[in-house]
Parts: C-alpha cells; sequence; structure tokens
C-alpha cells in the first residue's frame, strides 16, 4: 500500500512539474523589444524613409519604404510637427514606443501607411493556440479608424510602397479606436496558427475606402495616426512541442570532414551582433559539443556578393567568430573551436537574384575531429 501511495504522489509531483513548464511556456513573450526600449543608434531626429526607423529601432524594422516613427526621451521632433501634437503622448510603460499613419492616401498624404515589424523569437507552430496584444494610443487631432492589426508573415517583408499592403491580419480591430485624453486602448485577440510564419507585422491593411473613420472635432487633421506601444504574443495551453526537421541539428551524424549548415543563425544588418530567433539555434550546436567532448570544429562564415571582397571576409570572419565566441563563453574550450571568414567566395545560390543571396549568407561548421 505504501509503495502504491508513493507511486501516486510521484506521478502528481510530475504532472505538476510538466504543469508549471507548460505555465511557464505559455507566459513567455515571442516579441523582442515588445515596449520598444531598446536601439540600435541614438534617434536625433525625425524620420523621412523607411530605413530610418529600421537603423534606429533594435530589431524592429519598417516593413515598406514609408517611414514609422520613434518616439522616447532623446528624439527630437520638428517643431512644425509638435504643432499638430506629435510628442505630446507619453509611452503605455517605460520611455519609448513607436507611431504609424494608418489612414490618407485618398487625401493625398504621402506616407499614407506605415508598417512596423519583428522577427519572432521562433516560428509559430501550426494548430498551436496563441494570444496576441498590443497597446495603441490616438494622435488627438487625427482621424479615428477601425481596422488596425497584426498579420504574421511567413518571411519578413520589404516592400517598396508607401500604400497599403493587401493582407489579412489574423488579429485586428472591427470598432473605430478612440483613445481620448492620450489613453491608451488594448487591441487583442486570440487564433490558431495555420502557418510557421517567423514575423509580426504591424499596421492597417485596409484601402481607405473600407475603412471606417471618425473626425476628433474641429481642427481635424486629414489622416489617422497611433502610438503603438507593449507588444504581446504568448502561447495557450495546451503547449504543442515545435517540430523538428530532417536538417535540425539534434539529428545529426556527426562525421569528420563534414560541413553542416547552422539554419536560423541571424545577424543585424551589416552587424556580427545576433538577433534574438539565433540563440535557439546557437544552443543546438552547444548542446552538440557538450555530447561530443572531444569534437573540434571550424566555425565557416560566407556572404553574398554585394559589397567590396575585402570587407565581406572582414564581415563574414566577424560573424563566426561571433558563434565561436558564443560557444566559448558558455563552456566549450577555445582549443576545440576555430572560424574563418570566406566572404562570397564560395557561393551556394546565384547572387543575381534576392533568393540566392540570401542562401549564400550562411553560417556553418566543419567537423575537424570527431
Amino acid at each position: 500500500m505504501r509503495l502504491i501511495i508513493f507511486f501516486i504522489y510521484f506521478l502528481l509531483l510530475n504532472c505538476a512539474a510538466f504543469s508549471q513548464t507548460a505555465s511557464e511556456l505559455a507566459s513567455e513573450n515571442i516579441i523582442p523589444n515588445p515596449g520598444f526600449e531598446k536601439y540600435s543608434s541614438t534617434p536625433i531626429g525625425w524620420f523621412y524613409k523607411g530605413k530610418h526607423y529600421t537603423d534606429v529601432m533594435k530589431y524592429w524594422s519598417s516593413a515598406t519604404s514609408a517611414s514609422p516613427d520613434v518616439f522616447g526621451p532623446k528624439v527630437r521632433v520638428p517643431s512644425h510637427w509638435t504643432a499638430k501634437g506629435f510628442g505630446d503622448q507619453k509611452a503605455h510603460r517605460g520611455e519609448s514606443m513607436s507611431g504609424i499613419t494608418v489612414y490618407g492616401c485618398t487625401e493625398g498624404k504621402p506616407h499614407c501607411r506605415e508598417y512596423i515589424q519583428i522577427q519572432l523569437r521562433e516560428p509559430l507552430v501550426i494548430n498551436q493556440k496563441y494570444y496576441a496584444e498590443f497597446w495603441v494610443s490616438h494622435l488627438p487631432r487625427s482621424l479615428k479608424v477601425n481596422g488596425i492589426g497584426m498579420y504574421f508573415s511567413p518571411e519578413k517583408l520589404n516592400i517598396n510602397t508607401d500604400g497599403p499592403i493587401n493582407l489579412r491580419p489574423q488579429v485586428s480591430t472591427a470598432e473605430v479606436i478612440s483613445a481620448p485624453d492620450h489613453r491608451w486602448v488594448k487591441i487583442s485577440g486570440r487564433f490558431k496558427a495555420t502557418t510557421e510564419a517567423e514575423y509580426l507585422v504591424i499596421g492597417n491593411f485596409s484601402a481607405d475606402s473600407l475603412t471606417n473613420t471618425r473626425s476628433p472635432g474641429a481642427a481635424s487633421l486629414n489622416y489617422g495616426y497611433y502610438y503603438i506601444d507593449d507588444v504581446l504574443l504568448k502561447k495557450e495551453n495546451p503547449i504543442l512541442e515545435v517540430p523538428i526537421k530532417e536538417n535540425d541539428l539534434c539529428c545529426i551524424t556527426v562525421e569528420e570532414g563534414k560541413v553542416f549548415q547552422l539554419r536560423n543563425i541571424y545577424f543585424d544588418h551589416d552587424k556580427a551582433e545576433f538577433l534574438p530567433r539565433s540563440y535557439a539555434e546557437l544552443n543546438k550546436l552547444l548542446k552538440l559539443m557538450k555530447e561530443n567532448p572531444s569534437m573540434i570544429i571550424e566555425v565557416k562564415g560566407h556572404t553574398d556578393s554585394v559589397g567590396e571582397d575585402d570587407y565581406n571576409v572582414y564581415l563574414s570572419r566577424k560573424r563566426a567568430k561571433a558563434v565561436v565566441g558564443y560557444l566559448n563563453e558558455n563552456g566549450i574550450d577555445k582549443s576545440r573551436t576555430r572560424y574563418a571568414g570566406y566572404g562570397d567566395s564560395n557561393p551556394i545560390a546565384n547572387n543575381s537574384n534576392t533568393k540566392g543571396r540570401q542562401l549564400n549568407r550562411r553560417v556553418e561548421f566543419l567537423v575537424i575531429k570527431k
């Protein structure tokens, strides 16, 4: 009897531990830099191109050529925009936030649609249920609109337009969003993933003719503008396992002289700094090295053919060094790791198109000793 009671107690403990793990997984935010508090460089002025937003805001980027805005303690808003009320709003939490134009194409406003996007910490799991939310606040003199939402994309968007993107968001609001007196309003929703989406895009995905508007009153502007802050995406129970691909590092057979590609290593543009999505792959390599304590590897960095040859070799070497640095910092002895940069000298695809260049920008490792 005591043995049976102990066995039941053991099962309960394990169930409790499993439930705690599932709960923890469900509570994790899959959005990096959700409150726009981290910067890649100091914002010192206003933005006129999508590239400006992308260069300044860490991990976030403009999905089009239009220019989303950053608001924070070091941002200087030009006087002719402060006269319209820009910059008066305080962040929902912290000190920083983003801002986007969501309506105004029929009135001829340049950059009448702006979209912000970010790579998720991990891709969506098909059939997994998710809860998503973000907070918005209305620029008081601008038009109030509906339709602002979240679209989860399989790939990063880079569309040369400053107008609407015709996509169907998984989460959006049908009601006109009214946030009086600089208040913040939550937009939220639940959905089941149907694709292994990698990116989140926020904006209004409807044409002006399909967007409902409401005037804020006298002296209103002829476009809609909202501040964005505190973006959240998390799994809901039951938590589904992430499918393991055939070429996943956990499934490879280590062989001397064989080269393996690190398929999910991402860097900031033109830098050797890892994007958050990279750490899952880095930890798989770390685990592989620990499970094979005599293994010695050379990490090999590669670029596409854009840019000067010498610089490409330098950048590829720097990125390979970053991978080795991560391994060394986490317990792998330096004697077991080497690195080299090959620039664009070993392409695996055609550099004349975007897809080929993307494939050529890669990091691999050669097994020198098993």
